[in-house]
């Protein structure tokens, strides 16, 4: 099932394409982004439509299903992220630091844990286009797409560490390995490198 609103043109920069099975989820999403200013281009129930949609679209924004019938979340996201350059978010019923990895591997920027409410979507979206800015900015350093993967890998292991020991929000345990890889003329990832070696000697 699938149900299409044209954009506006001053919305063009918040577009968002949605991927969920169940009918009532996928029309509160709908309902709470569009209340957060957000243009829903497409809302589909299933993985293969949501690749087709985000071809077709070029939306701003994706939120995938994690669990979806004809193909999943992070199947889905994989596609998409070879297709077309945005930041991807999905939505699932538990999360874990396994689920995080995974994330990571599929071009994923962020996750929601059902059940949705307007609250943690707003701040979810926020921090996925976040880390897709900082994704971008590691591409530049990081010709090579796979390569780039893995030294993000390292780079969100590394501010984790760096948030909790630092006492310091997300942005900012970036801003930090940043400053580090300019003063000491080394990569972003051989800096996240050093942080996680340092972890493990405290």
């Amino acid at each position: 099932m699938r149900h299409i609103s044209s954009a506006s043109g001053g919305e063009e920069r918040k577009t968002v394409l949605i991927a969920e099975d169940n009918t009532q989820s996928r029309r509160l999403l709908k309902d709470h982004l569009e209340a957060l200013g957000y243009s829903v281009v497409a809302a589909v129930d299933n993985g293969e439509e949501a690749v087709s949609e985000a071809k077709r679209l070029h939306p701003s924004l994706v939120i995938l299903d994690l669990k979806m019938p004809r193909m999943g979340g992070f199947d889905a996201a994989k596609i998409i992220s070879s297709l077309i350059s945005v930041p991807i978010v999905v939505v699932t019923g538990y999360s874990s630091e396994e689920l995080a990895a995974e994330a990571v591997e599929s071009g994923v920027f962020g996750y929601i844990v059902k059940p949705l409410t307007r609250k943690q979507l707003l701040p979810a979206i926020k921090l996925a286009f976040e880390r897709y800015r900082q994704f971008q900015e590691l591409k530049k350093e990081v010709m090579d797409l796979k390569d780039a993967v893995e030294a993000r890998k390292l780079i969100e292991r590394a501010k984790g560490i760096l948030m909790k020991r630092c006492n310091i929000g997300e942005e900012e345990a970036f801003k930090l390995l940043q400053s580090h890889s300019q003063k000491e003329n080394k990569k972003m990832r051989e800096i996240a490198g050093i942080v996680i070696e340092a972890s493990k000697l405290i």
